[in-house]
């Protein structure tokens, strides 16, 4: 640990739980349900402006709730984009310390909101980004894929325990 770090030990803190939260997604990864996650800003935001140039009370408010999402999704995946808000920082460090499965309930239950609200073309395609942002992050929080290796080996396993079971019953039947 670093002179700095013994002096500031609270700034050291949320760096590490920041880099625990991302501890099972890699690199491109992490980027690519970003960079999903400002492109399905983008989306949310144009199919929301769309849906509120009509005169049907749903659609409006699906069409601000889009937007609303557009603005959530830019706020934490690209603070950067919001710089002219004052707690834009504090918003995406909050939200880096996030599980990814919360992450995924989050961002899918803000997408499918404004489907069920008005079902239309606009507001399907529109959240379809975001959602699969959500489904992103949902896949990582399921964890790395084992190798072949070690399934075979457990399969083997099990196959020796099962007829172990099998040939002790069948001993004490005779």
């Amino acid at each position: 640990m670093s002179s700095q770090d013994e002096q500031f030990p609270a700034a050291a803190a949320p760096e590490a739980a920041a880099a625990s939260a991302d501890e099972g997604m890699t690199w491109w990864y992490r980027w690519l349900c970003r960079i999903a996650g400002v492109i399905g800003g983008m989306s949310c935001a144009c199919a929301g402006l769309w849906n509120c140039v009509t005169i049907n009370p749903l659609n409006i408010a699906a069409g601000v709730w889009m937007m609303l999402n557009a603005f959530v999704l830019f706020l934490c995946e690209a603070p950067f984009c919001c710089q002219f808000i004052e707690f834009a920082n504090a918003v995406s460090a909050r939200a880096d310390r996030l599980r990814a499965w919360q992450k995924a309930a989050f961002y899918c239950g803000m997408a499918v909101f404004p489907v069920v609200l008005s079902l239309t073309l606009t507001t399907l395609f529109g959240n379809a980004v975001a959602f699969a942002t959500g489904v992103l992050y949902g896949l990582s929080a399921l964890g790395k894929k084992g190798d072949a290796i070690s399934y075979a080996r457990i399969h083997q396993q099990q196959k020796q325990m099962d007829e172990e079971k099998l040939t002790g019953s069948l001993e004490g039947q005779a």
